[in-house]
C-alpha cells in the first residue's frame, strides 16, 4: 500500500530510473493481429456493459468450469506480485494456485509477497509478470513518466451488507445524518494516494468534508481501531472484520464504504503480458476468471466445507472468515473509475498534471478475449 506523499515520489523516481532497462525486452513471442473466437459456456451473461455503475448489477458470469483451459505450447512461468497471502480478496489466485488451473493452461504461477512500492519498478522492467493490487496514485504517477502498465482484470465489490469503510466517533448532539467531517482526524494504515481516497471522497462529500480538511493520520493495522475507541483520531477506515467490533454501537456511525458493483484493484499488467506474450497474459486471464466461475459465482459462504478450505488456505480463523459478508468476485473493470480515482489523488495533492485518459490506464482486451467477446475497451 502506499505510505502518503513520500511513498508516490519514491516509487515513481524508482521506475523513472529504470528507464535505462526499458528498450531491453526479449522479442515478441507474437506479433500477429489477435483473434477472438466465441467460449463454449460463456455466453451473453459473460461480459456486461462496463458504463453500468448500478450497484444491483450482476457480475460477469460463465458456466462452471469455463472458459476451458488452453494448455500453452511451451510451459511460461511467471510471478505475481501482492501484498499478502492472507486476504480474502486474493481468495481466487490461491484457489487458482491450490487446484491447479494455472497449470492447466500450462502456467507455472508464483505468487510473491512485495509491497506495492517495491513490486511497481518490477513490473515496469518485467521482472514481475503481474501485480495483484490496485492503480493508486503511484501506477497513475508512473504510467505519466512513460511506462507500460495497465489495470487489465478486476477483483471484487462488496456485498451490500458490508461495512467496510469510513466510521466515524459520534460527539454529544450528532446523528450519523448530519455529523459534520471537515477537520476530522482519520485514522487509516493506507495513507494518501490509495484508492479508498476515491470512496472516501464520497462520504465525505455528503457530510460538509472533503479530502484537502481531513487531517490524516497513519496507524498501524490493530492500532485503527483503538485510536477511534479512546479518542486517538475521531474517524477511521475500518477494514473486514474490525467494523464488526463497532457495528450497533450508537456511539459510532458508518458513512460510506467502497461503491457497490465497482472493483477498485485486482490484476496490473507490464510490458511482457502486454505486448511481448500476450498468449500467457489470456491464459492467466483465462484461469482466473475460470476459477471466479467455478468456486466463486455465488454466496460461497453458503459452503460450509469451501468455507473451511478457504480458511486452511488463507490462514484466516474461520470465524474471522465467517463474520462478514461474501465479496463479490468480479473480473470486469468499470468505465470512468480511473477518471474517479485520479481526481480523488490530485484532491489528496498526491498527483499533478493533466489526468490518463482511460486508454492509458485500463486494457480490457485480454479478458475480453478470454471470454469470446469481440469488444476491446469499450
Amino acid at each position: 500500500m502506499i505510505r502518503g506523499m513520500s511513498g508516490v515520489l519514491v516509487v515513481v523516481g524508482a521506475l523513472l530510473l529504470s528507464t535505462g532497462c526499458a528498450d531491453e525486452k526479449e522479442p515478441p513471442v507474437s506479433t500477429a493481429p489477435r483473434t477472438i473466437r466465441p467460449v463454449a459456456g460463456c455466453g451473453t451473461g459473460s461480459w456486461t456493459d462496463s458504463s453500468d455503475l448500478s450497484p444491483t448489477r450482476a457480475p460477469a458470469r460463465c458456466e462452471p468450469g469455463a472458459p476451458a483451459p488452453e494448455p500453452l505450447a511451451k510451459k511460461r512461468k511467471l510471478t505475481i506480485a501482492t501484498g499478502t497471502l492472507s486476504a480474502e480478496y486474493l481468495a481466487p489466485l490461491e484457489v487458482a494456485l491450490d487446484k491447479g488451473e494455472f497449470a492447466k493452461e500450462g502456467l507455472d504461477v508464483e505468487l510473491k509477497v512485495l509491497p506495492t512500492p517495491d513490486a511497481l519498478p518490477l513490473l515496469a522492467k518485467g521482472e514481475v509478470d503481474a501485480l495483484w493490487a490496485a492503480p493508486e496514485a503511484a501506477v497513475m504517477n508512473g504510467v505519466k513518466g512513460g511506462f507500460d502498465i495497465r489495470w487489465v482484470a478486476g477483483n471484487f465489490s462488496p456485498d451490500p451488507a458490508s461495512k467496510s469503510g469510513l466510521w466515524v466517533k459520534l460527539k454529544d448532539g450528532e446523528t450519523a445524518a448530519d455529523v459534520p467531517m471537515s477537520g476530522r482526524r482519520l485514522g487509516t494504515m493506507i495513507g494518501k494516494g490509495s484508492v479508498i481516497a476515491y470512496p472516501m471522497e464520497k462520504a465525505l462529500k455528503s457530510h460538509g468534508g472533503d479530502l484537502s480538511r481531513i487531517r490524516y493520520q497513519q496507524l498501524g493495522s490493530a492500532d485503527v481501531l483503538t485510536a477511534l475507541q479512546n479518542g486517538g483520531v475521531d474517524s477511521a477506515w475500518l477494514l473486514d472484520p474490525v467494523w464488526r467490533r463497532v457495528d450497533g454501537d450508537p456511539s459510532y456511525a458508518f458513512l460510506g464504504g467502497q461503491p457497490q458493483g465497482e472493483p477498485l484493484g485486482g490484476l496490473l499488467y507490464g510490458p511482457k503480458l502486454l505486448n511481448d506474450d500476450v498468449d500467457a497474459g489470456v491464459a492467466l486471464l483465462r484461469a482466473y476468471i475460470r476459477t471466479v466461475n467455478t468456486y466463486f459465482a455465488a454466496d460461497y459462504k453458503k459452503d460450509a466445507a469451501f468455507v473451511g478450505y478457504l480458511s486452511g488456505l488463507l490462514k484466516i480463523d474461520r470465524k474471522i472468515l465467517e463474520s462478514t459478508p461474501a465479496l463479490r468476485m468480479d473480473w470486469e473493470i468499470r468505465a470512468g473509475t480511473t477518471d474517479r480515482l485520479q481526481a480523488a489523488y490530485a484532491a489528496q495533492g498526491v498527483t499533478e498534471g493533466t489526468p490518463l485518459p482511460e486508454s492509458k490506464t485500463v486494457d480490457r482486451s485480454l479478458y475480453a478475449e478470454a471470454v469470446g467477446h469481440n469488444g476491446r475497451n469499450d
